[in-house]
C-alpha cells in the first residue's frame, strides 16, 4: 500500500504549494486545513503527517497529543513559521520525527519524510509480528499455557509436572500440542515466542 502524506495546515497558500511539490515527488498526499478536518476522518491512511503548529482551534501540538496514545498513530513532522525551542522541545519529546521551520529546504523536508516513513513501516511491521504471535499464543488453552511459560524456563518436564501436581506423561502430552499448535520444534523456539509476545 502506498503511503499517504498528511497535510494539515490552515494556510492555504503554502498548503496547495507544498502538496503540489510533494505529489511532483511522487508521493499520494491528503490535504487537511485543519486540525480537526484531520480528526474527522475515520481511519487515516498509513504514512505519515505533515503538520502546522499554530492553527485556528486545535493546534499541531494538541492534535499530536490526542494522537499519540494510539499505537498506530501516524509518525509527525512539524513545519512551523512560527516556531520557537521550547515548542520544538515539546514536539520531539511527544514523538516528533522532526520540527523544520519554513521555508523548508526541498532536500531537508524529503529527508524527513523519509526517515518517518521508514519508522512508520519498521512500526507496522512490529505490531504485524506481534499481533501474529499474539494469534499463535491464542491457540493454547489456559493448562498448555502454563506449561508453555515452565518450558520456555528451560525446566525439564519432571520438574513442571512436580510444580503443575500433574504427571510427567500429562506434561509430554502438552508439550507435544504446544509444539504442534504454535509450530515450533524446541523449547528456545517457546522461550523465543514468548518473550517476543
Amino acid at each position: 500500500m502506498t503511503p499517504v502524506l498528511h497535510l494539515v495546515d490552515d494556510d492555504l497558500g503554502f498548503r496547495r504549494a507544498l502538496a503540489r511539490l510533494l505529489r511532483a515527488l511522487g508521493h499520494t498526499v491528503q490535504e487537511y486545513g485543519s486540525a480537526q478536518e484531520f480528526l474527522a476522518v475515520p481511519s487515516p491512511a498509513a504514512g505519515c503527517l505533515l503538520l502546522d503548529v499554530h492553527m485556528p482551534g486545535l493546534s499541531g501540538l494538541d492534535l499530536q497529543a490526542r494522537l499519540a496514545p494510539h499505537a498506530d498513530s501516524l509518525p509527525v513532522i512539524f513545519i512551523t513559521g512560527q516556531g520557537d525551542i521550547p515548542m520544538s522541545v515539546r514536539a520531539i519529546r511527544a514523538g516528533a520525527e522532526d520540527f523544520l521551520t519554513k521555508p523548508v529546504g526541498r532536500v531537508v523536508l524529503v529527508e524527513a519524510i523519509e526517515r518517518a516513513l521508514a519508522r512508520a513501516e519498521r512500526a507496522r511491521a512490529t505490531q504485524e509480528r506481534q499481533a501474529a504471535r499474539a494469534q499463535l499464543l491464542a491457540r493454547l488453552s489456559a493448562r498448555e499455557h502454563e506449561v508453555a511459560l515452565l518450558l520456555a524456563r528451560g525446566w525439564l518436564n519432571k520438574q513442571v509436572a512436580a510444580a503443575l501436581g500433574t504427571t510427567e506423561r500429562t506434561v509430554k502430552a502438552h508439550r507435544s500440542r504446544i509444539m504442534e499448535k504454535l509450530a515450533i520444534r524446541s523449547a528456545v523456539e517457546l522461550a523465543r515466542l514468548l518473550d517476543q509476545a
